[in-house]
């Protein structure tokens, strides 16, 4: 049931049956109360989706036997939990004692750590309210994100119809450019006949990376074959179809540097992936490739990263086969966003661990690392995925960033849309940032 129908790479049951066994079927909610807090029902299984256990991700369900004997899965920490024995109790409280005594003692144990040691430049990060959070274009989701040459932002979506005026058509891509602050922003949809697809889900493909460079918008297109090039020389109008990756790179991001790729570092462009050909699946890693930016639609002239050696100096191949991870995080890595700011000298990933609001911000001083943890967290609070951090959106005082993403859940449902929250990078001492600036450069002079 955790892995949704799979077992050692065979599909036995039906994925979809797995998904409508394990979502609210609707049935009222009775006999809860404080002493007994009763879950909701599935088919068959007992559901938190409402977080009736607060203590526990909201994607944990549960199977319960005769004589108190239970089943816990919770699929966002890879956790399966089995009790056996004598009856802890009153039948009455049966399941306070079982979350009392079994459920939360075993999620605490496996709540994740994070991978890497926290920055040496920020300290923590802050996010303003959520009932101060923006929210457009309902029921759309997705929203990879790039500034354009115009001064615009393009965006694309899926699973929706973008932002009002609604498009007529439930698009799996569809496009539209975002102007205005964070405060005060208008989404505008961009209509394309040679761009927009139609579909639901993995049924369609859909927009995972976005970037401007000298004024031609690129897109990574997932669900497609593996994941694909296309590009726009009119502003997202038209689009042209370009090559396929077959190996990994299943839901391929770039990194944003400034407006029109102007603050670039040097004249490649950075492209991430999780380290597999799907986006539904969480990756042990993400993996790196790099092109010449006048180059980007040859997949021969992409070189795939392999390794840091001691010295720190990135190595690389041409031969995808002999990549290796420039982000690891076993079975935590599934979409990601990449973005650099230019004040603090620093690149960011958001990395989304699962669709369950499990995610966190890693920074490193270069696109291949060393990296180090900025958030992190199981849960968020909010049914969520889709993290962006849009270059266009950093304050001039370089801590001010605003974080745009996918859905904001009810008690029953999460509702897809384009949500923008703002957040506070919180720094650590000026002068230990002073000198990490200083050996960050002196580490680039050596290589």
């Amino acid at each position: 049931m955790m892995n949704k129908g799979e077992w050692n790479g065979r599909q036995l049951f039906d994925r979809a049956l797995v998904e409508t066994m394990t979502s609210y079927a609707g049935m009222p909610i009775s006999k809860r109360t404080r002493i007994n807090p009763h879950p909701g029902s599935g088919l068959c299984w007992w559901l938190n989706f409402d977080a009736v256990w607060p203590h526990l991700p909201p994607d944990a369900f549960a199977g319960a036997g005769a004589g108190q004997e239970v089943l816990l899965v919770v699929p966002s920490l890879d956790l399966i939990v089995v009790r056996n024995g004598g009856w802890m109790g009153p039948k009455e409280q049966f399941w306070r004692d079982a979350v009392d005594n079994v459920f939360e003692p075993a999620v605490a144990a496996e709540r994740s750590n994070p991978p890497y040691p926290p920055s040496s430049v920020i300290d923590r990060v802050s996010f303003a309210p959520e009932s101060s959070i923006a929210r457009q274009a309902a029921d759309s989701d997705n929203w990879p994100i790039t500034w354009g040459d115009d001064d615009a932002q393009y965006t694309s979506y899926g699973d929706g119809h973008g932002f009002i005026p609604y498009t007529k058509p439930k698009l799996g891509i569809g496009f539209a450019k975002v102007v205005g602050s964070p405060s005060e922003f208008q989404g505008i949809n961009i209509r394309s006949e040679t761009g927009e697809r139609i579909g639901d889900r993995d049924h369609s493909a859909k927009s995972s990376g976005m970037l401007m460079v000298d004024g031609i918008l690129y897109m990574w297109v997932r669900n497609a074959g593996n994941s694909q090039l296309a590009w726009s020389e009119d502003h997202a109008r038209t689009w042209h179809w370009g090559f396929h990756f077959d190996t990994s790179f299943g839901s391929p991001t770039f990194l944003n540097f400034g407006r029109n790729y102007e603050g670039h570092r040097d004249q490649f462009v950075y492209v991430y992936s999780q380290d597999g050909p799907s986006a539904y699946h969480s990756d042990n890693g993400v993996v790196l490739a790099r092109v010449a930016k006048n180059r980007i639609r040859d997949r021969q002239a992409y070189q795939f990263f392999v390794r840091l050696d001691q010295s720190r100096k990135a190595h690389w191949t041409k031969d995808i086969n002999a990549r290796g991870p420039v982000f690891q995080f076993p079975g935590h890595c599934q979409r990601s966003d990449v973005v650099y700011n230019p004040l603090l000298k620093i690149y960011l990933l958001a990395l989304g661990y699962n669709h369950r609001g499990g995610w966190g911000i890693f920074d490193a001083p270069e696109p291949w690392g060393p990296w180090t943890t900025v958030y992190h967290t199981d849960n968020w609070g909010l049914g969520t995925h889709g993290y962006r951090l849009p270059a266009k959106w950093i304050g001039p005082d370089s801590t001010s960033m605003t974080l745009v993403f996918s859905g904001i859940d009810t008690p029953k449902t999460i509702l897809d849309a384009f949500c923008v929250r703002q957040m506070k990078l919180e720094l650590r001492d000026p002068h230990a940032r002073a000198r990490e600036n200083a050996r960050r450069a002196t580490d680039v002079d050596k290589q």
